[in-house]
């Protein structure tokens, strides 16, 4: 019986359970499907890619903020490119939870806690790994 532990060091899980995967899965999923519809009606403001009959007044229009009407399209082609990048960033983190590798710090190795990846589940760091590239800077 080979004892891996070392003696002083404490129980660290080095990596989320499959249920758990699961759980963050789903958030990812519902927030992937929202920003992938947030950029359609983006885009569309860009592209005019909306046909010009009363859909831009109607309430399912309220997509965006109030306002949305009086975005330009360079204000809407800059919100676009950050919502595409936020979706492959929320792909990415679906290839990580496939291959088990998600909410781990590419810096530390340490878990990501779950309240930070519940409410950023597309984080790679930690907040102590993020202050530390920052402090870098």
């Amino acid at each position: 019986m080979a004892e891996e532990k070392k003696i002083n060091e404490p129980d660290v899980k080095l990596r989320y359970s499959d249920e758990e995967l699961q759980e963050f899965k789903v958030i990812i999923l519902d927030m992937l499907d929202k920003a992938k519809k947030e950029y359609k009606t983006l885009r569309d403001v860009v592209t005019h890619g909306s046909s010009n009959d009363i859909e831009d007044t109607s309430p399912t229009f309220k997509v965006m903020e109030e306002g949305a009407a009086s975005l330009n399209k360079e204000e809407a082609g800059a919100l676009a490119q950050r919502q595409y990048k936020f979706i492959q960033n929320l792909e990415a983190a679906l290839i990580r939870i496939e291959n088990k590798t998600y909410g781990i710090c590419r810096v530390t190795g340490k878990l990501i806690p779950k309240e930070r990846l519940r409410l950023v589940p597309h984080a790679t760091l930690t907040v102590e790994a993020k202050e530390m590239m920052n402090k870098n800077k």
